[in-house]
């Protein structure tokens, strides 16, 4: 349930960028192995040092993948676990409905935080984790839980934010006024880190150290398709795009009377994510430097991307298998 009465908030999108030139539509992606998980929705991936992956998915369980491929419970979350990482010997886990949470080697759930100031986390999302134990995470919208994700982004209430945890529990806002923030990675030395705005197709990059700490600066922008998880490895920030850009979400935005018609239609009949999975990576001067794509739909509403050992491990929101192609 709306927190208000929904309000659309005019906004104009830059014309977006056609899936050509540096954005070839290819089927790269389409050819990755497909590891059922037994659910729906593993939407991030996280891969420990010894090979073992773990993801979460929409009935409230993460799931444990050995390198062979096998499949097995870990933890009992409960509510929607999206983003996870390793938090030391702990799992961190970014619960959509419960806030953050520390889960054990043994699989023992513990709560870290749920909200700030007096308020509740609506929309616990992604994180990373500093060497340091510091947590940057994100809470999409203080507006919409996930269930009704689609209201935020045609509403444009621009709530999002990403927060920093400090190791003493101390809690402040790194970036706010985002419109759906999303995905959070560090950067190598750990000097910033990148925050996805999805409802803008933007990635920013807020600086922790260095002669431009404490600023944001806009790092990619008019993205091709929704941007959702981050993750650094290797020297690439592996952007996954849950969708395509869509033409009628970009004709509504500065229309509010179109927007209101949308959030009054049926679920089914509300704008949806497109079926061709997208996941870019840039180096750290934001150069593309790999475009894998799922033109097929074999691989579809990519929402998380890990590198690993030569593998990327892909999530998705709501397919019933994480994806793994061999780079």
């Amino acid at each position: 349930m709306p927190v208000r009465p929904f309000e659309p908030q005019p906004w104009t999108a830059p014309p977006a960028p056609a899936l050509a030139g540096p954005f070839e539509v290819n089927d790269r992606l389409g050819q990755a192995r497909l590891i059922p998980v037994g659910d729906e929705g593993p939407e991030d991936v996280v891969v420990d040092a010894q090979g073992f992956a773990y993801t979460g998915t929409h009935d409230g369980h993460v799931l444990r993948i050995d390198p062979s491929g096998s499949v097995s419970p870990f933890a009992e979350v409960g509510g929607r676990p999206l983003g996870l990482e390793l938090h030391g010997e702990d799992l961190l886990v970014c619960n959509a409905d419960l806030g953050l949470q520390l889960v054990s080697p043994s699989g023992a759930v513990k709560p870290l935080l749920d909200g700030f100031d007096g308020e509740k986390f609506l929309l616990t999302n992604n994180a990373s984790v500093a060497s340091d134990g510091t947590i940057y995470f994100t809470v999409s919208s203080a507006r919409w839980s996930l269930e009704v994700y689609v209201n935020d982004l045609l509403e444009g209430h621009p709530t999002g934010r990403a927060f920093a945890r400090a190791p003493d529990g101390s809690l402040r806002v790194c970036v706010d006024q985002l419109l759906f923030a999303n995905g959070v990675a560090l950067d190598a030395a750990q000097q910033s880190v990148f925050v996805a705005e999805t409802g803008k197709y933007r990635v920013h990059r807020h600086w922790l150290a260095g002669p431009k700490a404490g600023q944001t600066e806009r790092f990619l922008d008019n993205l091709p398709g929704f941007p959702d998880n981050l993750s650094f490895d290797a020297g690439v920030l592996w952007v996954a795009l849950a969708s395509p850009r869509q033409k009628l979400v970009d004709f509504m935005g500065p229309r509010g009377w179109l927007r209101k018609l949308s959030y009054r239609l049926p679920d089914a009949l509300k704008p949806a994510p497109v079926r061709h999975g997208i996941v870019l990576g840039y180096d750290e001067s934001g150069r593309l430097v790999h475009n894998l794509q799922a033109s097929s739909g074999k691989v579809a509403i990519t929402t998380g991307a890990r590198f690993f050992d030569g593998s990327l491990y892909v999530g998705s929101l709501s397919e019933p298998h994480v994806a793994v192609l061999k780079l």
